[in-house]
């Protein structure tokens, strides 16, 4: 199995939470924008300690099981989880009842 094979996977599944918390009208934009401003400063972080790590040698990557695809040293499978991350967390919070700031209504 590829990696972008297991990141399509979980991408998928916070895909679809994402939608069922639009679909409840429990996201606004103002969320979205909120979430988005974290996406990029994940993924800038990402991108500049998965470099350093790789080059440090605390790990690698079977070229196997990977795109090609490199920001730098940092296969681009590497930047699945952050985005994961930023789409699934979110939407679980106001699924949850976590925050009523996504709410629509506000």
């Amino acid at each position: 199995m590829t990696y972008l094979l297991l990141n399509g996977v979980f991408l998928l599944v916070a895909a679809l939470v994402a939608v069922v918390a639009v679909l409840r009208r429990l996201i606004s934009a103002r969320f979205v924008a909120t979430v988005a401003v974290a996406l990029t400063l994940t993924l800038l972080l990402t991108a500049v300690f998965d470099n350093l790590m790789i080059e440090a040698g605390l790990f690698s990557y079977d070229a196997e099981h990977i795109s090609g695809l490199f920001v730098g040293l940092a296969p681009i499978e590497d930047f699945a989880y952050p985005l994961a991350a930023a789409i699934l967390l979110p939407a679980l919070w106001v699924l949850v009842g976590g925050t009523k700031l996504g709410r629509t209504d506000d």
